[in-house]
């Protein structure tokens, strides 16, 4: 019993050490940038030293690990809040608001993204071993988990790679499966399981997401979408609903809406231009939905962006 108490007491402690250890590896790695993409297949860097304004963006399936800091998502009228004891996990792409809440000089927030591929999730779950139980039914594509300090250390592992690059094609595999294990085997691992088994209502429901993210500029008629995902036009509705906090139409609409914003902020196309370049027929319906939409009219919305006393987004675009 004196051990056990021991061991239960030692797990909080261990967990804070790592979580240190994990914001000084980040922050040498690093250095004074932003974002650094990594040599590490799928695993990106991120630095922040003071809060953001919100900023409307796209996650990609990954999880997201906060070393030092907090941060806020919104999907919908769902918000997620995490910090150094909880990760997030992103199993479809998913157009969100998100923030940096807490950063400072001094404390800056610390953090690593790691994009999931289904690909391995399946593999893993293909193994007798590896069992994990059925989603909710009502669970959205999005969910925070606790940093355990397996998890951590795993994190750590993969960070400390950067190190020694000839190490990188070897273990880097072997070091990201050990983390999808981890989230597999952690409370949110039934929503990454639903998503990525074949048959999986979920599943099914991802089909139509990929398909709207990849033909976001093309008509989108609900029939044919519910043909590509295998479904019935009002079962489709209804997970689709639940995994994104939308329906297929607004969920078409963010992905247009953000594509026009970086069409003008990064290629430097007049409204009207990025409009057509979205998919839009009509410049005023345009004008109108990116208004109710980022706050103000878009040639106004990208001049604020770009003045010098604008206050800072996470990132523009895409994660």
């Amino acid at each position: 019993m004196k051990n056990h108490w021991k061991d239960a007491t030692s797990q909080p402690n261990r967990a804070r050490e790592l979580r240190a250890e994990l914001a000084r590896k980040i922050a040498l790695f690093i250095g004074s940038a932003e974002n650094r993409a990594t040599d590490i297949p799928g695993l990106t860097l991120h630095r922040r030293t003071a809060p953001t304004a919100p900023c409307s963006m796209t996650y990609e399936p990954g999880v997201t690990v906060i070393a030092q800091g907090r941060k806020r998502v919104e999907l919908g009228r769902n918000i997620f809040i995490y910090d150094a004891s909880r990760f997030l996990l992103t199993s479809v792409d998913l157009p969100v608001i998100s923030r940096v809440s807490e950063a400072s000089e001094e404390a800056p927030c610390l953090a690593l993204s790691l994009k999931l591929e289904m690909s391995v999730v399946r593999e893993l779950l293909s193994r007798e071993e590896i069992r994990v139980a059925e989603a909710p039914s009502d669970s959205p594509g999005m969910a925070t988990g606790e940093t355990t300090v397996e998890f951590l250390d795993a994190c750590c592992r993969l960070v400390d790679l950067l190190r020694t690059p000839r190490d990188i094609p070897f273990l880097s595999g072997l070091i990201q499966r050990e983390i999808i294990y981890r989230i597999l085997r952690s409370a949110v691992g039934a929503r990454l399981r639903s998503i990525a088994t074949l048959g999986e209502q979920s599943h099914r429901t991802v089909k139509a997401i990929a398909w709207i993210k990849a033909n976001y500029a093309k008509p989108l008629r609900v029939e044919d979408l519910a043909e590509i995902a295998g479904m019935g036009v009002s079962t489709l509705h209804h997970h689709f609903r639940i995994l994104t906090a939308m329906s297929p139409l607004q969920y078409q609409k963010q992905f247009r809406l953000q594509a026009a914003r970086e069409c003008m902020l990064i290629d430097g196309l007049d409204a009207a231009s990025a409009a057509f370049e979205v998919g839009y027929e009509s410049a005023s319906q345009f004008n109108r939905e990116y208004s109710r939409f980022f706050g103000q009219p878009p040639m106004r919305d990208i001049r604020t962006l770009r003045s010098p006393g604008a206050p800072r987004m996470e990132a523009v675009g895409n994660r």
